[in-house]
This record gives structure tokens, sequence and C-alpha cells, in this order.
């Protein structure tokens, strides 16, 4: 209680707390920035909330369409558009990353764009990539993907403009 006589709180247990938690308890794990209350430490191990994951996902290469697809089953859930560039070198070009809406968030696009460098890497072929994804999740996994070469940026978006019809 508050003591007009000496304009303090007697104790520090009766003050009221300017933190949205109601116990004592909860104001520590909201004060303690490494236990945050929303994000579990053991996330990884615990299924998916909406029950897929990516180990029920098959990555399959359709090289004649140009796609690289990610299967749930029988139903393809995502998919890498690209084309193969030919000249100055040969290189693997992504142009669009596509999941369907009801197999967002379960780490699909993540695991074509590696699926498509670990390609890149057993064919010996760098990737120029045009896909925006693709080009953030390889600025996030630098030791996955090389960085692209600019001659071969500059010669992929060439093509693309010359092909607009193709993508």
């Amino acid at each position: 209680m508050w003591t007009p006589g000496t304009g303090s709180w007697p104790s520090a247990r009766i003050r009221p707390s300017r933190c949205r938690a109601r116990t004592r308890s909860a104001a520590r794990r909201l004060s303690r920035p490494d236990r945050h209350p929303r994000r579990h430490p053991y996330r990884h191990l615990h299924p998916h909330p909406r029950g897929e994951t990516m180990s029920e996902t098959a990555i399959r290469d359709d090289r004649a369409a140009g796609r690289l697809e990610a299967y749930a089953g029988d139903e393809v859930v995502g998919h890498i558009e690209y084309f193969v560039l030919e000249s100055p070198a040969r290189a693997l070009v992504p142009v669009h990353t596509i999941v369907e809406p009801a197999h967002e968030g379960k780490g699909i696009a993540g695991s074509l764009a590696r699926e498509l460098y670990a390609m890149s890497a057993r064919e010996g072929v760098p990737v120029a990539p045009l896909c925006p994804y693709v080009v953030k999740w390889a600025a996030r996994h630098p030791d996955e993907a090389p960085a692209a070469d600019p001659e071969l940026l500059s010669a992929a978006k060439a093509w693309l403009a010359a092909h607009p019809g193709r993508f």
C-alpha cells in the first residue's frame, strides 16, 4: 500500500507491476530475453502445427519442363521454375518459386532452393538466381550457395528479356 507520509511503497512485494504479466514468475519470464514465452527452445523437436512436415515431401527435377517440383504424395505442393543458360557459360537460372497456399510455412521453398544448389554442385554448374526468394535464400546460406557471377546474371537477364513468353 501507498503510505502518504513517506511517499513510497512499504514493500517491493506489494507494489503493483507495470508489466502485463499477472504473476511474478510470468514477469520474470517476460523480462528475460532468452526465455520468451512464445518461442519454445526445442521447437525443432515438436511436430509441425499443421501436421505435415518437409520430410513427407519428395523433390523431383523435371528438366524438360524446367521445373524443380516438391510432391506431397501425388500432389505438387511447390516448384521452382528455371532455365539452363548456355552462353557465356552453362548455368541454372531460377526465375520463380511458388508454393501452394495450403502448404506455405512448411519449409518447402527453402528445401527447393537447397536442392537447386545441390543439383548445381553435382553437375558442376553455377546458379545465377533471378528469383527474389532464391536470391534471399542464397544470401542467408552463403556456405551452401556460392555468390553468382555478375556476368552470368546479366546474361540471364538478357536471355529472359529476349524470351518474354517463356515465364
